[in-house]
């Protein structure tokens, strides 16, 4: 996942090329629509692809001839120069099938880095290397948080795979270089990534020319796995880098590119975008693009992949201690099992017999689980699940376990949340008076003109005691439908500004909450196996890699993802991905004009200690003092929750943005809802009056 300044700068590159081979291009273009493939590539470049295609040589010899257009007659002509010729297009099912095995050696890069997580491409390029760009891994430290993830892609059926996970070694091997774009990186050995394959790499030449259809097997911004298949034409080769067109399958970065034999010719890494008239970078939906959007929402007119045979010559000629020369040796000298010899993927071990039995998960009320190992664990995945999990059999299945079908309860459910929003339209937004008349009522036992410390002792109980509903953690049931609308009855991301349809964030969060119970039910088969550690590690990373469009405005790390806190409406707002990963966990911070900080359409933020949102200050100030008060000493004074010194910049923000139509509609809905209200928005004037000290912990 690279820095925005850092995908800017890479564009730019990637477009100068562009653009200075222009007219080299289009001369290439027009050769290749009037004369065929043949006029568009050299004599020597000719000479290259036929040879490393074995063309027998009375077919080969007359290549000047060919170059005219006069083409040989097709009998005996091998199916790859058929294609090459234009003279027959069919493909061997045997394509389909050799695409299938390359691809069990793509994986999804999850990626932690002081930007918060994000997601690219890799492949495996020997037993225990992975390739990807030096965009998507910039150095070994990033690569020492991060993790990659095999088979997330689905299954016959649609069904989703199985997904094993693997940590990365960058101690053991880590080389990488910015202008080729690469980093090759060890995986740890405990892991097993030979089981799923890998592809070699070929340096020598003529693997592709320009006319020739190429393939991208890819994660496109971490969705599964994907296949553009013969969707870029290949209309440029330059010393380091091929450039491919296409209307509709752009790549994604850290992804292999191959040709009809399946070889890989290039790792690709960018493109070149479509712009406005001002030069302002445009999306697929002819919108204005910002960083935070990811790479897959860019309108692409032209794809860059590096040459692979550049990379590998790169790779060789690096110094390497013994134990990395060894490695390294493996991508060249070690062959891939063929698809007749292979073997099946790693299963997880049998539960020894002399250990306790697993026991089956237990769903707790606050909707966390528990399981048994012998001893107990409890952690929660965000969901508020509402059915018990099954218990695992003693020894994991053979094969991967059907999924779980769509609970009643969650079809009932997305029901209910989209006909709320549907009534939204003929419901009155926000009734003045109607909510002045419920807060008086609501706060007539609070006494004025008492000390700083006893209004806070009040307000917290009052809000504690009110707090009659406590909800699960589903946005997409509580938070979206009416909750977070604003008055035109969209969402509003809270960091960025942006509109957002709710109805489309509403079905995403529910398809999201949907592979989450399948893919911890698959986690919990396989528990036995795997550990306490190990489940907490990967359950971890399934909520990183399938996050809601939600953001708790206090972080739920530093409440330890616990009930009432996590379903708490009080600091749930609307907020798309990017901002989401973008804030992370940091605490809220003021930054004065002359502080250098990393700046995003969604606010700026400083290594892991500092965040300013760009939109909603006033909003998430409030929210963060109505946690204070109604969960007292749950988040604590250290530099990565919320200190005291900044309680006054909140209250800046406060006064500086004070409470809206917007935010009255929702303390009134969660009143409704849950049974509380926000006093700081109800009595804005309390703010100055409330000794909001008292609700922050002690240093941990």
């Amino acid at each position: 996942m690279s820095t925005p300044n850092r995908f800017i700068a890479l564009l730019d590159e990637t477009e100068s090329r562009f653009q200075q081979r222009q007219k080299v291009r289009e001369e290439k273009e027009q050769l290749l629509s009037q004369g065929g493939i043949f006029a568009a590539n050299s004599e020597d470049a000719i000479k290259r692809r036929l040879s490393h295609l074995q063309t027998p040589p009375e077919v080969g010899v007359t290549i000047t001839d060919r170059v005219r257009g006069l083409i040989p007659p097709a009998p005996g002509i091998p199916a790859e120069l058929e294609r090459l010729l234009g003279t027959n297009d069919l493909m061997g099912i045997h394509f389909l099938e050799l695409g299938t095995w390359v691809s069990r050696a793509v994986v999804r890069v999850h990626v932690q880095s002081s930007q918060g997580h994000g997601y690219g491409t890799g492949f495996m390029v020997s037993p225990r290397l992975m390739l990807t760009n030096n965009h998507v891994l910039q150095n070994a430290t990033e690569a020492s948080q991060s993790r990659v993830e095999f088979n997330y892609e689905n299954g016959l059926g649609g069904n989703m795979k199985t997904s094993i996970f693997a940590r990365l070694a960058p101690e053991m091997l880590f080389l990488t270089d910015r202008d080729l774009d690469y980093t090759l990186v060890a995986l740890n050995p405990e892991s097993e990534p030979a089981a799923h394959g890998w592809l070699p790499l070929i340096e020598e030449q003529g693997k592709v020319m320009v006319g020739e259809w190429v393939n991208i097997i890819q994660h496109p911004n971490g969705e599964p796995k994907q296949l553009a298949l013969r969707e870029n034409l290949v209309v440029d080769e330059l010393e380091r880098f091929l450039h491919y067109r296409t209307d509709t399958a752009p790549g994604s970065s850290g992804s292999p590119v191959f040709n009809d034999q399946w070889e890989v010719v290039a790792l690709h890494h960018s493109g070149v975008p479509e712009r406005d008239a001002q030069g302002r970078i445009l999306t697929v939906d002819n919108q204005l693009w910002a960083p935070w959007m990811g790479e897959h929402r860019i309108a692409w007119k032209a794809n860059e992949g590096v040459r692979i045979s550049r990379v590998i010559a790169h790779i060789k000629a690096q110094a390497l201690d013994e134990q990395k020369r060894q490695l390294r040796a493996q991508m060249f000298e070690t062959r891939p099992p063929v698809p007749e010899a292979s073997v099946p993927l790693r299963q997880p071990e049998p539960q020894p017999q002399n250990e306790t039995p697993t026991v089956g998960a237990q769903v707790n009320p606050d909707g966390s689980a528990s399981w048994t190992f012998p001893v107990t664990v409890t952690v929660s995945v965000g969901t508020g699940a509402h059915q018990t999990l099954p218990a695992p059999p003693s020894t994991p299945a053979a094969s991967v376990p059907p999924p779980l079908a769509p609970a009643q309860a969650e079809d009932r459910e997305l029901t209910e949340a989209l006909a709320t929003l549907s009534t939204a339209r003929t419901r009155t937004y926000y009734d003045a008076e109607a909510d002045m008349d419920a807060a008086e009522q609501y706060y007539r036992s609070i006494q004025s003109g008492q000390s700083a410390q006893a209004l806070f002792k009040q307000l917290s109980k009052l809000v504690c005691t009110t707090h009659e509903t406590a909800l699960s953690y589903k946005p997409s049931m509580h938070v979206y439908p009416w909750v977070d609308l604003h008055p035109d009855l969209k969402l509003r991301s809270i960091y960025s500004g942006l509109p957002f349809d709710p109805e489309e964030f509403i079905r995403e969060d529910f398809r999201i909450a949907q592979e989450r119970a399948v893919r911890m039910r698959e986690l919990m088969l396989h528990e036995a196996s795997l550990g306490i550690e190990r489940l907490e590690e990967e359950i971890d990373l399934l909520e990183a890699s399938l996050p809601f469009n939600c953001e708790h405005v206090v972080p739920r790390s530093w409440f330890n993802k616990k009930n009432p806190m996590l379903g708490d409406l009080h600091h749930l707002f609307a907020c798309e991905i990017g901002c989401n990963s973008f804030r992370s966990n940091i605490p809220y911070y003021d930054f004065p004009d002359f502080e250098e900080a990393v700046r995003d359409a969604c606010g700026k933020r400083q290594g892991e200690e500092k965040f300013e949102p760009s939109h909603g200050k006033g909003a998430v100030a409030r929210a963060t003092l109505y946690f204070l008060l109604r969960y007292p000493g749950k988040v604590g004074d250290n530099n990565r929750e919320l200190q005291q010194d900044r309680l006054m910049m909140l209250g800046t923000w406060h006064s500086d943005f004070p409470p809206d139509e917007y935010e009255r509609h929702r303390n009134a809905a969660i009143f409704e809802k849950q049974g509380n209200r926000n006093p700081l928005i109800d009595h804005p004037e309390w703010v100055e009056s409330i000794d909001f000290a008292l609700g922050v912990g002690a240093i941990s």
